[in-house]
């Protein structure tokens, strides 16, 4: 039985069981159709503690290449709230260590364009829950998460890393803007 705290967030039972670990009868169309709601109803259970969310960033916009990515613009939610937004320079750190990047500043979330398998990993490893194959405005993106709106692909993942030619990838070279 859920207890009255569970039960006034106003989400349906299953994913309500399935956010605080009680799986049940929960099937993968409803975990991919509420991936947002479980992660907000983790944070309100835990008494509306912060969520993190990071963006790969390139002059406002999700920038298409995780592993080549300047920054990240970071969002602190609470309760559903954008309430702080600040951009974090990766100083040129590849591949590799963006995921390891992101462990550090705490976030839950990483909002990109395309990624690579092996980054997939890093960030699976990690604990932090991947929106990729995004494109537009990154605060969009963030604001469309929250909302459980997001158009996103699960299964994006960049084919080029095994090439030594990216032929027309549009990668080049990037810059941190300041806001």
């Amino acid at each position: 039985m859920l207890s009255s705290k569970e039960n006034q967030s106003g989400f349906p039972a299953e994913i309500i069981a399935f956010a605080t670990g009680k799986r049940g009868s929960v099937t993968a169309e409803v975990v991919k159709n509420t991936a947002v709601a479980v992660q907000m109803i983790k944070y309100e259970l835990q008494g509306g503690i912060k969520m993190r969310i990071a963006v790969a960033y390139e002059n406002e916009n999700v920038f298409q290449h995780f592993g080549h990515t300047a920054c990240f613009e970071v969002y602190d939610v609470e309760n559903g709230d954008i309430i702080q937004r600040s951009l974090v320079d990766t100083n040129g750190s590849g591949h590799g260590a963006l995921a390891d990047i992101l462990k550090e500043i705490h976030t839950d979330v990483l909002i990109c364009g395309g990624i690579g398998g092996g980054a997939r990993i890093a960030l699976d490893e990690a604990g932090i829950k991947l929106y990729g194959g995004v494109s537009g405005k990154s605060e969009d993106a963030v604001k469309a998460l929250l909302a459980g709106k997001l158009a996103y692909d699960p299964d994006v993942e960049c084919q080029h890393h095994e090439h030594d030619n990216q032929g027309d990838h549009a990668c080049g070279r990037h810059g941190c803007e300041n806001r």
